[in-house]
């Protein structure tokens, strides 16, 4: 019996969290590696734009030990 991609993704979702993760993972791992080329340019060009939003002060950081507090009190609601 053949699934369709519709009854995969409802199947798919009804796993735990975890094994969602590793499912996207083995996923993305076997997506083409041509478009995989492009997708890390797209990235590398991502990267270069927020550390130049940084450097030229566009955009201003957060210490990390601040933002896992930020979400500590956020789920702790």
């Amino acid at each position: 019996m053949s699934l369709t991609v519709e009854q995969i993704a409802e199947e798919a979702l009804s796993l735990p969290s975890e094994a969602r993760a590793l499912l996207a993972d083995r996923l993305a791992e076997s997506l083409d590696p041509l478009e995989d080329g492009y997708t890390r340019t797209l990235w590398i060009d991502e990267a270069m734009r927020r550390r130049d939003d940084i450097r030229n002060g566009r955009v201003q950081t957060i210490p990390g030990d601040e933002v896992l507090s930020r979400i500590r009190q956020m789920f702790s609601r």
